[in-house]
């Protein structure tokens, strides 16, 4: 049975925070932007941006579940005729 081909990817690291990923994302963008990369390089890049996006995106979403959670245990609305 012949060996499968090493693989050429690399382990991709979770960032370590939203501050962190959001600071890698702006670095690939800025990468991209500038037309310098390599195309595979670009594709590598622009791969590694969409899983920093989903990354903050989940982030933000927690964040936001939670100040819902907090606003509506701080602020209920009161019942009518209630003090």
């Amino acid at each position: 049975m012949p060996k499968a081909p090493p693989s050429t990817a690399t382990a991709v690291e979770a960032p370590a925070s939203y501050e962190a990923a959001l600071a890698e994302l702006q670095r690939i963008v800025e990468a991209l932007e500038s037309g310098s990369m390599p195309l595979e390089q670009m594709l590598s890049s622009y791969q590694r941006g969409a899983e920093l996006l989903n990354f903050c995106r989940g982030k933000l979403q927690a964040v936001e579940e939670q100040v819902r959670l907090i606003d509506g245990s701080v602020f209920k609305p009161k019942r009518a005729g209630t003090v």
